[in-house]
């Protein structure tokens, strides 16, 4: 026996009306069309479903039980689909984000918080890593879009200018300098830094070797494979000074204070892109970029490569 979902939805709607007729108007049926399947349905049932009276319709005690699991097998199909819509509007179904700046403040925490205020049925994935392993994942549909300075390495991209965030130095709280407000880069000559290996620790060293080392000089740098929070914690313990970005004042161990540091120029800034595959058709990629353009206009939308 083989009953398809039409035949549900017949016998649902005329238990619903207690009528035949007033089915058949419902559905947009003639009613002698849905008399005819409802008999079909019960030839394949091999019991009645309804008792036919004068007034209308009846369940039968073995119809009542066949109508349950109908009304069951109707509303399992309808969340499935209504599912599925979610997931075809972006409102629902995942979303992998890869960054290697701080989630304890600053402007992506304040996009994720919105995003999810918007779109809470959207699971997102997030993934700390270094640029090129996030450009790998792209290139690989392991994450959907990634938020990072500098260019990607992953071909047929699209990017999108975001927002600038201010270089600030983490200094111990008894170190001489924490009375100033506001340093200059000749403060920090005959400092010890120390700067993460992974990203964007390499960019942060570019800044500073073009900011203080003049020809034959050179810097006082300790290296160490951690996170822009580990080496927060490493100034707290009097390793040296270090350089974060304005996102990662969020999260500050005990002893630790930040100052901002400025030259003629005014304060020095790292601007942040978002990078995403030109074929990826996730649609929940499609409102999270919506968001990023209300956050952050005036936008850049360009192709790395022609697609």
């Amino acid at each position: 026996m083989q009953l398809e979902l039409k035949h549900f939805r017949y016998a649902d709607a005329a238990a619903q009306f207690g009528s035949f007729r007033k089915a058949a108007d419902a559905l947009g049926l003639k009613q002698s069309n849905l008399s005819r399947r409802i008999r079909d349905l019960e030839e394949r049932l091999g019991y009645r479903v309804f008792e036919r009276t004068n007034g209308g319709v009846l369940p039968t005690s073995a119809g009542r039980g066949f109508l349950e699991g109908a009304r069951r097998v109707l509303d399992d199909v309808q969340t499935i689909v209504g599912a599925s819509e979610a997931v075809a509007r972006g409102a629902a179904g995942q979303l992998r984000i890869g960054f290697y700046t701080s989630l304890s403040a600053g402007n992506l925490r304040n996009v994720l918080i919105d995003y999810s205020r918007r779109f809470p049925q959207v699971r997102i994935g997030a993934i700390e890593d270094e640029r090129a392993r996030l450009c790998a994942g792209l290139r690989k549909g392991t994450i959907d879009i990634a938020i990072v300075t500098g260019e990607p390495t992953a071909e047929a991209c699209r990017s999108m200018a975001l927002w600038s965030e201010r270089i600030l130095i983490a200094l111990p709280d008894a170190h001489p300098l924490a009375t100033k407000d506001v340093l200059s880069w000749a403060d920090l000559k005959r400092e010890r830094f120390v700067l993460s290996t992974r990203d964007p620790g390499p960019e942060i060293e570019a800044i500073l070797i073009a900011k203080l080392i003049a020809p034959g000089e050179s810097l006082d740098i300790d290296h160490q494979d951690v996170n822009a929070e580990s080496l927060k914690s490493l100034v707290s313990a009097g390793h040296g000074v270090t350089v974060v970005c304005e996102s990662c004042m969020g999260s500050t161990p005990p002893g630790t204070i930040f100052c901002e540091i400025r030259d003629g120029n005014g304060s020095t800034r790292v601007g942040f892109c978002a990078y995403w595959m030109a074929r990826n058709e996730n649609p929940a990629l499609r409102n999270f970029i919506g968001v990023l353009e209300e956050r952050c206009p005036p936008l850049v939308t360009r192709s790395l490569q022609p697609e």
